[in-house]
């Protein structure tokens, strides 16, 4: 899959190796979900099973970064039809209560960041358990052992965790007390490395499971559970969401979700969207995800020569980031859930269309959103936006948070107050740059507002199947505890807009358009590579990086995963409060000062996050040629990991 390297060599050692074996391969977030989903592989459980334990477990150890409550989305091969990509669609609808007239009643002009009016259908559990009866061979109980005994029993604790806890604390006092009794055991922030538990959920765990014991077959013993699941949580979904509690706007209020929206929502499957580049088919979710914004990035880049895709120099930067920003202005204007909307994705995706993309590419960055025209077609009207530097809100507060202390969950961005674009207050300095004031992953800010993230995991065993997915949402810090449940509810309805005009409208039954967006890759009709990333708007770009130094740079994939990494920020934000910096890049500092120099003088407005601040990727592979399997995980935080033989 790689070969001699075409792009600018890496600049330094390895973190860690590029794993080679034969048997299967794990790569995620955290090290407790891919060695649980490694110990599936090893005790004869294939790729689906694996992913499913995996994920779970997930939900347990990450809990600042996805949760039962959340949502997902997944692509995948089997290995008895390899040359054909089916996405596993674990993203709820939108409440049939969940009106535009009934936000702007009150007093909203967009859906919040946090509580239960951000929550869309739970559709995670769901998602996962659909995998597991259809693809996957191990009995539910089994697959679910790992997450019961890390819930009942207790993990560590990671810092992250508990400096998301000590930075919503005063929420959960003043606010959420259902969360403060659940994170604030005694009343204190819990230190990091302390074992913490979850009994309600490992009892909830335990129920759904119980709920099969009666069935013939395994499969109709998942559904059973599946049935469980949705009439517990619905029930106590709806008896607690009724109750107004604070919002990130600063306001109370009751949540839509009911027990009948709940129980009337089931998983999916549909076909992948796909292009060609240079030779390799890239699988992606439908226009209800933004991964056909990567598939646009890579049809417009594909009419350039190798050495303007190199993202390690000035113009490959460059022409990346611009390639980038047209890809998002479409998603932002025509993107949406093609059950309820006529997205015309097969002309944006198609040769003419990205030519033309491709014609608007200069030496100099653009501050303009530039969403195309299709044919026939009046274009969509771009929300108001928000211009994130501009603001003359004290550092670190949110519009429409009081102190910022009232705002949780808000936003999906690895990097706080700077992924889109300068920190509150603080203008670009003279030379367009600015240092990021916290560079670690998924940090709070000192202000109570937090910015959840997201969590990935891909599988590969040695019959072939290869799964990529990418859990999120259900944060603790998204919305109150609900009791009983021992989590809280997602907030990816913070997606939508509350204006009839947009593809992207707050609509009843309607799937908002997710930032989670796992990739599959294919060669000869074989998959070879599966990918992700967390990062809310940034997931895409930087599995862009990736797809580029691998499969046209000659790097390795451990390679590409440690090399510097960028994104854009000339974009409306997904996530409350929406804002954006036109012309704005984000850089990690190893990119170089003449790098930089270079696109600040080609106009872009820089931020410099650090050295090790953006992209979490994790990647496993597969050659059918030989059988030979491969695994690489992303280093910084020091959190991912990778595992096989």
């Amino acid at each position: 899959m790689t070969s001699a390297p075409v792009f600018s060599p890496p600049n330094a050692p390895l973190t860690r190796p590029d794993l080679k074996g034969t048997f299967g391969m794990v790569g995620s977030t955290h090290w407790i979900a891919t060695a649980s989903a490694q110990a599936v592989l090893e005790r004869g459980g294939n790729a689906f099973d694996a992913a499913v334990a995996g994920a779970f477990v997930l939900h347990v150890v990450e809990p600042h970064l996805n949760g039962p409550g959340g949502d997902m989305t997944g692509v995948f091969v089997t290995a008895q039809e390899p040359s054909s990509p089916r996405v596993l669609v674990g993203q709820g609808p939108a409440p049939a209560g969940a009106t535009i007239e009934h936000y702007r009643a009150e007093g909203l002009d967009l859906v919040p960041g946090s509580g239960a009016l951000a929550a869309a259908v739970p559709g995670s559990v769901d998602a996962w358990l659909l995998l597991l009866r259809d693809h996957g061979t191990w009995e539910l109980g089994d697959v679910l052992a790992f997450a019961i005994g890390y819930a009942r029993d207790g993990h560590p604790l990671l810092d992250r965790v508990a400096s998301t806890i000590s930075m919503v604390s005063g929420l959960f006092r003043d606010h959420w007390p259902t969360s403060a009794a659940r994170w604030l055991p005694d009343g204190e922030v819990p230190a990091p490395g302390t074992v913490v538990t979850n009994p309600e959920y490992a009892d909830l765990l335990d129920a759904v499971v119980a709920a099969g014991s009666t069935a013939d077959t395994r499969e109709e013993a998942i559904d059973l559970a599946r049935a469980e699941w949705r009439g517990r949580v619905g029930e106590a979904v709806e008896k607690f969401v009724g109750t107004p509690h604070r919002h990130a706007d600063g306001g109370d209020h009751a949540g839509v979700l009911t027990a009948a929206d709940i129980a009337g929502f089931e998983a999916s499957y549909e076909d992948a969207s796909t292009v060609t580049f240079r030779g390799y088919t890239i699988a992606k979710t439908g226009a209800w995800g933004q991964g056909p914004a990567l598939l646009a990035a890579l049809k417009i880049l594909e009419g350039f020569d190798d050495d303007a895709l190199d993202p390690s120099t000035e113009l490959g930067a460059h022409t990346i980031l611009e390639a980038q920003k047209l890809a998002m202005a479409d998603r932002d204007v025509w993107y949406g859930d093609p059950a309820a909307d006529d997205v015309p994705l097969a002309y944006l995706l198609s040769e003419d269309y990205a030519a033309q993309r491709r014609a608007l590419i200069t030496g100099a960055a653009s501050h303009e959103l530039r969403p195309g025209d299709v044919p026939g077609r009046p274009t969509p009207r771009i929300p108001a936006l928000r211009t994130e530097y501009a603001t003359s809100a004290p550092a670190g507060s949110l519009p429409g948070a009081p102190g910022g202390g009232a705002a949780a969950g808000v936003g999906e961005p690895t990097v706080p107050a700077v992924d889109h674009g300068h920190p509150a207050g603080e203008a670009p300095s003279a030379t367009g740059s600015t240092r990021a004031p916290g560079t670690e992953p998924d940090s709070p800010e000192h202000t109570g507002a937090t910015r959840g993230d997201t969590c990935h995991i891909d599988v590969v065993d040695r019959w072939g199947n290869m799964v990529s997915a990418t859990p999120s949402g259900g944060w603790l810090q998204s919305s109150p505890t609900v009791p009983g449940l021992g989590f809280c509810l997602g907030t990816r309805l913070q997606m939508t807009w509350l204006d009839e005009a947009s593809p992207s409208a707050l609509t009843p039954g309607r799937r908002p358009r997710t930032t989670l967006t796992p990739t599959l890759v294919l060669r000869d009709g074989e998959p070879v590579i599966a990918l992700g990333s967390p990062g809310g708007d940034q997931q895409d770009q930087w599995q862009l990086l990736f797809l580029l130094r691998v499969l046209v740079g000659g790097y390795t994939p451990q390679q590409a995963i440690d090399a510097p990494a960028l994104h854009t920020t000339s974009f409306p934000g997904s996530f409350w409060p929406r804002t954006w910096t036109p012309g704005g890049a984000v850089v990690e500092d190893r990119l170089g000062d003449d790098v930089i120099a270079g696109l600040e003088r080609r106009g872009h407005v820089v931020t410099r996050a650090g050295d090790w601040a953006l992209g979490r990727l994790s990647a496993v592979t597969r050659d059918p040629a030989t059988g030979l399997l491969g695994a690489a995980a992303n280093p910084r935080g020091a959190q991912g990991y990778a595992a096989g033989r």
